[in-house]
């Protein structure tokens, strides 16, 4: 690999680990001000229909001992009720109440609208990122992924530390622990990035 090559890449690294820092950051900031935790962005966004518990672990990449206190602080702000999957009353699906729904759209709505690209690019250079980004997303994983090996320690991707994803809390939060929605506030609240 020659040496522009390589340089392209770090830059190319740490552009997108900006951007992820930049984006994470706008989605704390909109949960702060709306006093949710701010897992409950990815959670809210992962939710576009019923969805059996274990299936949003995986699609939030978390355990599923999460997913329970997401689940359980959910319910208890009457943003998300149990169900019983309607295939096997064994499986529990997660489904957004009205006022979860509310929610999710209102976050989707103020993220779509601060995101870089949103501000930034034209129509088209939003419809080439798109297609850039579905480009990648179907790429094989490299060998190491598969194998587990970590990567060799003078790569490029071994020195580029990218920030914490906002599904996965600093500390332990229960739904004892987490801040309570200010009244009114939910019934006037989420929607995230997928808009666009």
């Amino acid at each position: 690999m020659d040496a522009h090559h390589e340089q392209l890449d770090v830059e190319i690294l740490d552009g997108v680990g900006e951007l992820i820092g930049r984006i994470i950051g706008l989605g704390e900031n909109i949960a702060q001000r709306l006093c949710v935790p701010s897992f409950f962005i990815k959670a809210l966004h992962t939710l576009e229909r019923p969805m059996a518990m274990k299936d949003l672990g995986k699609r939030m990449h978390c355990d599923p001992s999460f997913v329970t206190v997401v689940a359980d602080m959910l319910e208890k702000r009457g943003l998300a009720r149990r169900e019983a999957h309607p295939g096997d009353r064994r499986v529990k699906n997660l489904v957004l109440t009205s006022d979860g729904l509310e929610l999710k759209r209102r976050i989707e709505t103020e993220l779509a609208a601060r995101m870089p690209w949103s501000r930034m690019l034209t129509e088209d250079e939003r419809q080439q990122l798109l297609t850039l980004i579905r480009k990648m997303l179907k790429a094989e994983k490299p060998p190491e992924e598969e194998t587990g090996a970590p990567a060799a320690a003078d790569s490029p991707a071994s020195q580029v530390t990218f920030p914490a994803s906002p599904a996965t809390p600093a500390s332990p939060v229960t739904a004892d622990t987490a801040p309570p929605a200010p009244a009114g506030e939910v019934d006037d609240i989420l929607s995230a990035a997928h808009a666009g």
